[in-house]
């Protein structure tokens, strides 16, 4: 069957994932590689000092984003998107979006970017003795109880992102068992919301304006490889206003962009892990046990099919390296030097792969926000060195490379060489990546850890979501989700791997002891 006939016969399968700076849809055939896609980009905002998405932009950007894929089919293969055999939806994790019993927003929409919760995040994590960070769902609902807003009264349901746009468009309250991980703590045992900690989060509000039981709020899990409801004809108009795609399409399970980055790199099983680096960067180690103690810097969440998942989450990313990049493009256009985006970002990193290992003293904090892996409770970006440092393009250009990963190496150093986790592979994907070298390498240096990028590690979490929505439509009866990726979608699939180089590696390591030493002149920064 040609790839026209595919499509028009309705057995490809559509992915769609909501970045923090992209909303992307793809489209896979039945060897699961990508045949269209179509794309849509916008931005939080910070309104009255909270990062938030308008709902209204959520339902444009996925229109804009399914129009686009539409017209890349018919342009591409001269037949319209009118059907398809799955669909899935992702989403950044965490967050708040709370609803009345009416379906009506009560406050706009809180992101995983705030860091509002310290004394609920604080409070959780004592009683349940199990860590819950600042920015998970039951964080900002404790928050929200301990500071007596005025909606918690009125509160009758709450979910993720991907959560909320699978209800538009399929009228299901459900959730996956990853996405779910990231709004409360789950029991591997039964790979649903923990019962002990529930009856304690009730414990806890009983007398307050939260009138109604915990699980009662919550979405409710779906396991994966299951169906979570179909397209309806409501959602088929919001998705498609002109009527050309239809209802009637199943839905796996919605979620995280965490775990559609673990089914996009294959790193489900013990010992091997993904680092997805864009905006913000995580990795997500499965675990072999349980950790000995409880880790304010490492959260515990799961993978698609519910088995725990040490993560190290950091708030920022590449937010200040663009800064910096853009501002040195502004100065060569004033010049008359205008170069192309992706020119100018080879020629820096090409640049920072040449300067000193250590930055000879340069030291960058990326912080847009705050970060809690090192204590940081706002966004301060700051740049630092010594008098006698070599303050050229190519040191200060490896300084904010290695900035990109600093957090999320301290976070890690935990779980090395205190907890001893063992690491078989570590797959990377995101934006960071676009230029493999040297960010491919200073993450391998970083973790200690030899790296694989994949051919397909550009596809990023949209095409995750549609391979377990693939899934859902494809696999035999007990096949795990580690079969099917193993021998249906990654068996023979290419990548290319690095090794830590040790100039690389003690060069790092240099940066990180000033680089942990000068967080005091972050805080008091933020401080003021």
């Amino acid at each position: 069957m040609s790839s026209a006939e595919l499509i028009k016969n309705g057995k490809a399968v559509i992915g769609i994932e909501f970045g923090s700076t992209r909303i992307k849809a793809v489209l896979i055939g039945e060897d699961h590689a990508p045949l269209a896609a179509g794309i849509h980009d916008w931005q939080n905002e910070l309104l009255d000092g909270v990062w938030t998405y308008s709902l209204d932009n959520v339902k444009k950007g996925l229109q804009e984003c399914f129009a686009d894929l539409m017209k890349n089919v018919e342009k591409n293969y001269g037949v319209k998107l009118e059907r398809a055999a799955g669909m899935g939806i992702s989403a950044m994790m965490h967050g708040y979006l709370a609803f009345d019993e009416n379906d009506q927003q009560l406050v706009p929409f809180r992101t995983w970017r705030n860091t509002m919760t310290e004394e609920a995040a604080d409070k959780l994590t004592e009683v349940f003795s199990f860590n819950i960070p600042q920015r998970w769902s039951i964080a900002h609902l404790y928050q929200a109880v301990l500071n007596k807003e005025p909606h918690i009264g009125r509160l009758a349901f709450m979910t993720t992102l991907a959560g909320y746009v699978h209800y538009l468009l399929t009228g299901e309250k459900t959730i996956g068992a990853g996405d779910a991980s990231g709004i409360f703590p789950i029991a591997p045992q039964t790979c649903d919301y923990d019962k002990g900690m529930l009856a304690k989060f009730d414990e806890l509000a009983a007398g307050t304006e939260l009138r109604v039981k915990l699980a009662e709020l919550l979405p409710r899990i779906v396991p994966a490889g299951e169906c979570a409801g179909k397209l309806t004809e409501e959602g088929a108009r919001l998705l498609d206003p002109t009527g050309t795609f239809g209802a009637g399409v199943p839905f796996c399970p919605p979620e995280g962009d965490a775990q559609t980055g673990m089914a996009a790199t294959n790193s489900i099983t013990p010992k091997t892990g993904n680092v997805s680096a864009g905006t913000s960067i995580f990795s997500m180690i499965v675990l072999e046990k349980n950790l000995s103690e409880v880790h304010r810097e490492i959260d515990i969440v799961t993978t698609p099919c519910g088995a725990p998942v040490a993560m190290v989450h950091c708030n920022s990313c590449t937010s200040d390296l663009d800064a910096w990049f853009g501002m040195f493009g502004g100065l060569l256009k004033e010049f008359g030097m205008e170069l192309p985006k992706g020119k100018l970002y080879d020629t820096l990193y090409s640049l920072a792969a040449e300067g000193s290992p250590d930055c000879d003293g340069i030291v960058s904090y990326n912080y847009y926000a705050g970060e809690p892996v090192t204590g940081i409770k706002d966004g301060r970006p700051l740049l630092m060195r010594s008098p006698d440092s070599e303050f050229s393009i190519r040191n200060l250009a490896r300084s904010l490379v290695y900035s990109c990963v600093a957090s999320l190496k301290a976070g890690m150093d935990i779980l090395t060489e205190q907890e001893h986790v063992k690491l078989d592979r570590i797959y990377a994907h995101g934006g960071f990546f676009k230029t493999p070298f040297p960010s491919q390498n200073f993450l391998a240096a970083a973790l200690g850890s030899d790296v694989t990028l994949m051919k397909t590690a550009g596809e990023g979490g949209a095409w995750g979501i549609a391979l377990l929505a693939a899934y859902m439509v494809g696999r035999s009866s007990g096949e795990s989700l580690e079969d099917y990726l193993n021998s249906r979608v990654f068996a023979g699939m290419e990548g290319t791997t690095v090794v830590p180089a040790k100039e690389d590696t003690d060069g790092i390591n240099a940066y990180m002891k000033k680089y942990i030493s000068g967080l005091s002149a972050v805080r008091a920064a933020v401080s003021e």
